[in-house]
């Protein structure tokens, strides 16, 4: 069995969350949506369950985190293709994100098994971190 992943996040504005997810490419399984929740399909296995504040608060007993004030998680996607990874980009912040930079540049860099690895990082219009990686396959020795 191939296991999912659900990432459940608190939104503001589900829809401004629908139109930013859509927009970078993803589709909406509407089965699992309403008002209160847009459910988007990353993949056959991840999908991104975004909850307006009401709804995220029936699943918690501490205070919903401002994900603009402080980082609750970076979520990592493989990208195919450098290409991929700068369209991604583009069409985050053509739908209401943000480039999320990081503390030290990142640019091309080597991977523990020696392979390159391109970046990026973007917010979704709640300050979500996504960031984007592609990675080339190692080097032959």
């Amino acid at each position: 069995m191939d296991r999912m992943i659900f990432v459940n996040l608190p939104v503001r504005d589900v829809d401004a969350t629908r139109r930013f997810y859509t927009g970078v490419g993803f589709e909406v399984n509407e089965t699992f949506s309403d008002e209160h929740c847009v459910c988007v399909v990353v993949s056959p296995t991840i999908y991104v369950m975004a909850l307006d504040h009401s709804r995220f608060a029936d699943f918690v007993s501490t205070p919903i985190a401002d994900a603009r004030q402080a980082t609750q998680v970076i979520n990592c996607l493989s990208m195919e293709t450098r290409e991929e990874t700068d369209a991604f980009v583009a069409a985050a912040l053509a739908n209401g994100g943000a480039r999320h930079t990081y503390p030290t540049h990142l640019e091309d860099a080597e991977g523990p098994q020696g392979e390159q690895m391109y970046g990026a990082a973007v917010t979704d219009p709640d300050g979500h971190v996504w960031e984007l990686l592609y990675m080339t396959e190692p080097a032959e020795a």
